[in-house]
């Protein structure tokens, strides 16, 4: 008989999109192989460089995830969510962890070791083919801030970031705004958006003084929308397909 706290686990396995077509059997032997892990706030769950020897489902808070170049800068950001697997891509390769994630907050985490994660897997085929779609979905997510990058300047690069971040985790302010319930400092914004932490701050302040966002110690309130759908290249009147952060 499954102890509490296997039942516990399998019932958040069933909610995780990577494993909801798994049927309760299978869920039952994943859940018995699997272990909590708890983190705090800015503590470090992987750097890279690591060997890649388990991988993760997110079942409470965020991490960040971030890589660098060679020359040590920033190159990439990304926030993971509940729900979301992590740690797969150096698991599935055999190689090292390819980003360094910390806890954004208060995290929980199931953790699966690549000795019972990979035979699973083999027994049940199904569970593969939803992780490549995971896989598939990070993949674009990269190829689209590649474009953005490459193709966008910085107005509409920063725009798109905010809405999407907006989306994400925004809730109604007091003045009729969008305030994204997360502090960000301009640096982070910068590393999301492939700039400098100065170029940031100029483009900030410019939509400050016209009244488009506000900020105030790292939280930022959208406070026109519309402008900011002009700025990141949606077309005016339609809901704009805007990109996970």
């Amino acid at each position: 008989m499954a102890t509490p706290e296997a039942t516990a686990r399998r019932e958040i396995l069933a909610r995780v999109p990577a494993f909801a077509g798994l049927d309760p059997r299978q869920l039952d032997d994943l859940a018995e192989v699997t272990h909590t892990r708890r983190l705090a706030p800015k503590e470090e769950l992987c750097h890279k460089g690591d060997e890649g020897t388990q991988v993760w489902v997110i079942v409470k808070g965020r991490l960040r995830a971030v890589t660098s170049s060679v020359e040590g800068g920033d190159v990439q950001f990304t926030i993971m969510n509940p729900g979301e697997v992590c740690g797969e891509l150096a698991l599935f390769a055999g190689g090292e962890r390819t980003a360094t994630m910390t806890a954004v907050d208060d995290v929980e985490l199931l953790s699966l070791d690549r000795r019972d994660f990979i035979p699973f897997l083999k027994r049940n085929p199904e569970a593969a083919i939803h992780l490549l779609g995971v896989l598939a979905e990070r993949v674009r997510r990269l190829s689209e801030q590649m474009e953005d990058t490459v193709f966008l300047g910085l107005p509409a690069r920063l725009a798109k970031k905010l809405l999407s971040l907006a989306d994400q985790y925004g809730e109604p302010a007091d003045d009729g705004g969008v305030r994204i319930e997360m502090r960000l400092s301009q640096q982070e914004l910068g590393t999301m958006v492939g700039t400098s932490r100065e170029s940031v701050n100029k483009q900030m302040r410019a939509w400050e003084d016209a009244g488009i966002v506000r900020s105030q110690r790292g939280v930022i309130t959208l406070l026109s929308e519309s402008e900011l759908e002009a700025v990141a290249g949606y077309a005016s009147g339609q809901t704009p397909a805007r990109p996970a952060p």
